[in-house]
């Protein structure tokens, strides 16, 4: 049988039925622990998957998203699997990415450092016998049974809320768990990781995805980490820490009730940073808000100048859009193409010398800056600050101390805001905040901009790129952060999105991250958008806001 390799741009005789595995060993002989899983037809498979038909190929390593989805879920199977051989009773909960790595917890109270060595040293056994990670595929009734015998409960809400008959299981010598995805062939394919000490539990440190032979480095967040566990408090008062719980809310027709709960949630933090301004009063001159694509920054502005209204503060808006450089003086990246997202795209200066005028009281005439032409220009309108006022700007290099370097720091507050999502698949499977904001923004392109989910899928790899180099080396200069998740909002979101999913054709790349989020939403029960306030963030990607943009 003749197959397809993306990887050599060449056709391959193989036998019939061969695995994965065998067709890597055929085409590249020699093992490679690198390979850790393939796109078979654009689908993500693992190296056990046996091709009965021709196919297109292509071999993955961690460097690519989906490839470093495997390695990090095969990782955390690692964990489990070391936590289960030393301490069977206890429980593994894989809370949340922070700090180039993932929060983790295991057994009640604070985990000591010696608990945590014992766990990596067992880690580093697992990964040393490079033991075959076995997927079965076994009833779904069957798989919950065995899940709850070993104390996986969590499971059962999610495996049960599906609807699916099989579930497929994965092994690692004779330890089950259940994962959002495939995994590594292998144990040996993790071998890069390390388990550290962090606050009352321990922080799994990975691979960088450009350099997989090295750690990334543990970069301080302690703010982000507050955030997070202030929003982990909320989910369990509320009860809903999981798809599982949020679909059994759904099912007992209490999804309006969760949406209630959050947007008041919302309000409440929203007033509470209003009130952390008014206190501030007569030092601070400008908000400033910034935060990763589709965290909702505009609409949280607005709501924000509402409660700072209630406190009797008169705000006014700037938009660093109006400061972009004329085309030919906009700096080029690596490929020679027009790089918009860097702060030097935006003239420093003539910012500053605004900013800094306006919060004097004095009269500016404000710049514009037509995208057609590429050129900024004047047209006779001025900005002046009222009495008890504040200048909002909103953009992605809100935090960056060189947009605001002529203004002194007590007269600006910094807010930080990203969707930082709440809840889990389980206690296994984290949803990346990532993926939550890829979800916004592909409703959102679709409806007000008329981007199909293909191009959109296409651009995300770049602006997270961006991201990484323009707004997380900032996050920790924030005043406050907010996050802008919500805990319904993936039921509400799954009508949107699932059909622009269902479009992606198969011949194209982007055809295995559209697979990818359609399987995250078949555990995600559908919950009508009726009640959602016109004022929420979420409105700014599905429509029927109040507010205009």
């Amino acid at each position: 049988m003749t197959i397809f390799c993306e990887n050599t741009r060449a056709h391959h005789a193989i036998p019939t039925g061969s695995t994965l595995r065998e067709v890597q060993q055929i085409i590249s002989p020699g093992d490679s622990d690198a390979v850790i899983g393939a796109l078979v037809n654009n689908e993500i498979q693992d190296l056990h998957y046996e091709v009965y038909k021709p196919k297109s190929i292509q071999f993955i390593t961690i460097s690519s998203l989906d490839g470093y989805s495997i390695y990090v879920r095969s990782l955390i199977f690692v964990l489990y699997k070391a936590i289960r051989t030393l301490f069977p009773r206890e429980r593994l909960r894989v809370e949340h990415f922070i700090s180039n790595g993932i929060f983790c917890h295991a057994g009640r109270g604070s985990i000591s450092p010696a608990k945590i060595a014992l766990i990596k040293e067992k880690m580093h056994e697992i990964v040393a016998a490079n033991t075959e990670i076995l997927r079965e595929e076994t009833l779904t009734d069957k798989a919950i049974r065995l899940f709850n015998r070993v104390g996986l409960r969590d499971k059962e809400a999610l495996l049960a809320s599906r609807g699916k008959t099989y579930t497929s299981v994965y092994l690692i010598d004779g330890t089950r768990d259940y994962f959002y995805g495939t995994l590594a062939p292998r144990t040996g394919n993790v071998k890069v990781f390390d388990l550290v000490k962090y606050k009352e539990g321990m922080l799994l440190l990975l691979a960088d995805r450009k350099h997989p032979a090295r750690l990334l480095p543990l970069v301080t967040q302690d703010k982000l980490f507050q955030l997070f566990t202030e929003y982990k408090k909320n989910g369990k008062n509320t009860g809903v820490t999981s798809i599982g719980d949020l679909n059994r809310h759904v099912e007992t027709n209490n999804g309006g009730e969760i949406i209630k709960i959050n947007e008041a949630l919302h309000e409440k933090k929203i007033s509470r940073i209003a009130d952390m301004i008014r206190k501030r009063r007569g030092k601070v001159k400008v908000i400033l808000i910034a935060g990763p694509s589709s965290s909702g920054k505009t609409t949280f502005g607005k709501r924000l100048a509402v409660q700072l209204m209630v406190n009797g503060i008169r705000p006014i808006n700037l938009s660093l859009d109006n400061y972009f450089v004329n085309r030919e003086d906009t700096p080029r990246d690596e490929r020679g193409e027009y790089d918009f997202e860097t702060i030097d795209a935006l003239d420093l200066d003539a910012f500053n010398d605004n900013i800094c005028r306006l919060a004097r009281g004095e009269e500016v005439e404000i710049p514009k800056f037509s995208f057609e032409t590429g050129h900024r220009y004047h047209d006779g309108e001025r900005l002046c600050l009222p009495p008890r006022g504040v200048i909002i700007v909103e953009g992605i290099h809100g935090l960056n101390p060189r947009l605001t370097a002529g203004m002194p720091r007590e007269n600006l507050f910094k807010v930080f805001i990203s969707a930082l999502t709440s809840i889990s698949i389980d206690d296994h499977n984290i949803i990346n905040p990532t993926d939550n904001r890829l979800i916004r923004r592909m409703a959102r392109d679709y409806k007000f901009r008329g981007y199909s989910a293909v191009e959109t899928l296409k651009r995300w790899e770049s602006v997270l790129s961006g991201e990484l180099k323009h707004i997380v080396p900032y996050q920790e200069e924030a005043d406050v952060f907010f996050n802008s998740a919500l805990a319904y909002e993936l039921g509400v979101l799954k009508q949107a999105v699932v059909p622009l999913l269902e479009e992606v054709p198969e011949k194209l790349v982007e055809h295995s991250k559209a697979l990818r989020l359609l399987k995250f939403f078949s555990y995600v029960r559908a919950i009508p958008p009726d009640e959602i306030p016109p004022t929420s963030i979420i409105r700014e990607f599905l429509g029927g806001s109040s507010f205009k943009y």
